[in-house]
């Protein structure tokens, strides 16, 4: 037989028990490059950088995103780029295979093939 002593009220709110709750998670600060970078979009736009956004790094990704000049649109804009064909290129060779080629010829093809292949 165990003797199982009891505290009645000891986890009564008078005894100054309170509930634990998860304090709200705070926002990563802007990492050093995206500063860098809003502030040189900030200075072609000439427009200034909202006040402690670079508190919060996803809110100075939207303004970064909101900001920043459309991606070009034209006859070559669906090739991947040198670094995707290169970073390919160097997985193929370490697999010992070739990078099939319509890859070539579609980026997102090319990023598929990537991920799908690329070292663990």
């Amino acid at each position: 037989m165990s003797f199982q002593p009891t505290f009645p009220g000891l986890f009564s709110p008078s005894h100054g028990a309170t509930p634990v709750q998860p304090d709200a998670p705070q926002p990563l600060p802007a990492t050093e490059k995206q500063i860098a970078y809003a502030k040189t979009l900030a200075a072609k736009s000439k427009q200034p950088l909202p006040e402690n956004i670079t508190a919060d790094r996803a809110a100075l990704s939207k303004w970064i995103d909101a900001h920043k000049a459309p991606a070009p649109q034209g006859r070559f804009s669906d090739y991947p780029s040198s670094k995707q064909v290169g970073f390919a290129e160097r997985i193929a060779r370490l697999k010992r295979s070739e990078v099939p080629p319509e890859c070539f010829r579609d980026r997102t093809l090319m990023s598929r093939w990537i991920d799908s292949n690329k070292p663990r």
